[in-house]
């Protein structure tokens, strides 16, 4: 990645009133990307999200053998009569690339690297390892992290396998993404504490059963993958309903109304989860007809939440905790500690250096509201916590993120979308003016 390249956060000079379109789901995206690359015809992705965790993902398909063509948003994916092997994958910090493609290695002829940026040395990757080599692929490095070496095979087995997923609901996926095509699918047990991100967990399977996978997950804690053929299916990806969720909470904390188009009725994206949580705290909250509209109240309420289901959400709602009018307890997050970042310990040092308190719990924040004041916030290479930071920039004078380039991992268009909309509300205030 390039420079850190500092921004100072714009405040609300008027309550935040736009339209905001909104990019592609990275989540629905990775996903499609790699089903698309498994199956058994080619296939068109159309309005997938374009950002650096995406690319990262159609590269490393490249370097697999996967023909991805580009135009515009249209994406056509002819998958390899067999998957290659003797290239490297640079995973950059995205977990989706880092869990989801060593599974589709494994059945590459050879060995394959990954590595990535320094942060994603960090983040834990040893139960899919763990599995990867008890399915016959070798792993040669630490076992538990990046850098790694995958030498796979065609002929993958399958089979029985256990996983310990309580650190992160992508090992379980990244195993059920390519099970079909090992030679006898795949029987997962996991073993260990609650999966986080049940909702990502439901989003995987429902994208192998339109495509024809057969999933037995009527026993708990284990789903059976019969092997055979992945269909192609040609997809359009729905707007990304977590990186809408700094843009809604504005709204909610300036008093204004924030619109996004196309918002999906039925969904299973976890970020949709965005709409009750802004209700908690006071905001009201329309869905009509795909248009999804949040309007500001004179309050925020303090929450007890848990976003066990939707935990990339917790940054932002944080950051609106941060903002509230009493002590908010945000739960079931203890697993975010491993994400780009230690979350937890990111967002206490934040919030704290701003004039917060902000306790650790066992599995996620106390936030107690106090009176904040300017800063540097630090993002540490986090695109949630650049959101965090951008959305307390507007109540909040002078707080200066030390790297705004770190949205590109999802949204590149983060900083002209954020800017546009303090604009747009502007000119909305000035226009009401000359109205009265």
């Amino acid at each position: 990645m390039s420079g850190l390249r500092q921004w100072t956060a714009p405040e609300a000079p008027a309550p935040i009133t736009a339209t905001v379109a909104i990019p592609g789901s990275k989540s629905e995206t990775n996903r499609a990307l790699i089903l698309a690359a498994l199956a058994s015809e080619p296939s068109v992705i159309t309005g997938g999200l374009d950002a650096r965790d995406t690319q990262l993902m159609r590269d490393a398909l490249r370097t697999l053998g996967v023909q991805i063509l580009e135009r515009g948003d249209r994406w056509e994916i002819s998958p390899p009569e067999s998957f290659v092997a003797g290239g490297t994958i640079d995973c950059g910090i995205a977990g989706t690339v880092m869990r989801f493609v060593p599974p589709i290695a494994a059945l590459a002829h050879g060995t394959v690297r990954f590595d990535g940026d320094e942060q994603a040395y960090a983040r834990p990757m040893a139960p899919l390892l763990g599995a990867l080599k008890h399915l016959g692929a070798r792993i040669d490095g630490s076992g538990h992290s990046l850098p790694f070496n995958l030498t796979g095979n065609p002929q993958v087995r399958g089979g029985s396998v256990i996983v310990d997923a309580a650190e992160s609901s992508q090992f379980l996926s990244g195993l059920l993404l390519a099970g079909a095509r090992y030679a006898h699918g795949l029987d997962i047990h996991h073993i260990g504490g609650e999966i986080p991100s049940h909702p990502h967990i439901q989003m995987t399977l429902a994208m192998l059963r339109a495509r024809g996978v057969d999933i037995d997950d009527t026993a708990h804690n284990r789903w059976v993958v019969s092997p055979g053929a992945i269909q192609p299916l040609d997809v359009t990806i729905d707007p990304d309903l977590s990186n809408a969720a700094p843009f809604l909470a504005a709204a909610a904390i300036t008093g204004g109304t924030v619109t996004v188009l196309n918002w999906p009725s039925l969904t299973i994206q976890p970020g949709d989860a965005i709409r009750e949580i802004l209700e908690h705290f006071g905001a009201q909250v329309t869905l009509e007809e795909g248009t999804l509209e949040v309007q500001g109240t004179d309050h925020i309420h303090g929450v007890d939440l848990d976003l066990s289901g939707a935990a990339e959400l917790t940054p932002v709602v944080a950051a609106v905790a941060a903002l509230a009018d009493d002590t908010s307890h945000i739960r079931g997050i203890a697993h975010i500690r491993g994400h780009e970042t230690d979350r937890l310990a990111a967002l206490e040092t934040e919030l704290d250096r701003l004039g917060s308190h902000v306790i650790q719990t066992e599995d996620g924040l106390t936030i107690h509201p106090k009176l904040l004041g300017g800063d540097l916030w630090h993002t540490y290479a986090d695109h949630r916590m650049a959101q965090a930071g951008a959305l307390l920039g507007l109540l909040v004078p002078e707080i200066v993120l030390d790297d705004i380039g770190c949205t590109s991992k999802t949204m590149p268009e983060f900083e002209q979308l954020w800017t546009t909309m303090i604009n747009d509300s502007v000119e909305e205030s000035a226009g009401e003016a000359v109205r009265r």
